[in-house]
């Protein structure tokens, strides 16, 4: 008994000294690697939401791109007999829309003040968004030939050809305008159609206008 007394009070003793070290473990040590495991858990989740909004940024702006590129026209056609402007891409119709044309439509435009809307090709080489009728982009016309014919038959080949819509100062709804050619050789368009018209082409996208 006394052996074991004189052990427990050794032990008893030492504890002062073993509880420190147990304590200085617990409270520096431990908590040491803990803080560096819960920043490095930290950091992960808060640069996980990151890598994750940006892969969906990344895929929305790609699909965004696929659409806009789909709907958006490489090539302008009008067929002024049948009254229609063509949005085309790789050769296929994407949309159509009635047009009105200039008060003379038969035939292709010579003169300044004919009335009549051109035939051929050109480009859709500007636009004006505050002209006087709803939006308006410009057609090419007169070409390098159709300077060279007028000079030749000593006349002035006129020019700003424009697909626009209607006049500024008329009810947008307006069907009068959208019945009848009244235009001075321009293409005309409802204001609704103007709109999708604006934003399907880029400039300097070809048109070709059939008889």
């Amino acid at each position: 008994m006394r052996i074991f007394d004189n052990a427990l009070k050794r032990n008893v003793a030492d504890w002062p000294r073993i509880a420190g070290q147990r304590w200085r473990r617990m409270n520096v040590q431990r908590p040491a690697r803990y803080l560096r495991t819960q920043a490095a858990a930290m950091l992960r989740r808060a640069v996980m939401p990151l890598c994750v909004l940006a892969t969906t940024t990344s895929a929305i702006a790609d699909y965004a791109a696929v659409e806009d590129d789909v709907w958006r026209a490489d090539r302008v056609l009008v067929v002024k007999s049948e009254r229609l402007l063509h949005l085309m891409r790789d050769d296929q119709i994407l949309r159509s829309y009635s047009v009105s044309l200039g008060g003379r439509p038969a035939g292709h435009k010579s003169q300044e003040g004919d009335l009549r809307t051109p035939e051929g090709d050109y480009y859709l080489d500007w636009r004006n968004p505050t002209s006087d009728f709803y939006m308006s982009i410009h057609v090419s016309y007169p070409n390098a030939d159709d300077i060279q014919r007028a000079r030749a038959a000593g006349r002035d080949p006129g020019g700003m050809i424009m697909i626009h819509g209607l006049p500024n100062d008329s009810p947008p709804t307006t069907t009068d305008y959208l019945n009848e050619d009244w235009t001075d050789g321009c293409i005309a368009v409802s204001n609704q159609a103007m709109i999708d018209i604006w934003l399907s082409v880029d400039d300097n996208t070809p048109i070709t206008i059939l008889p």
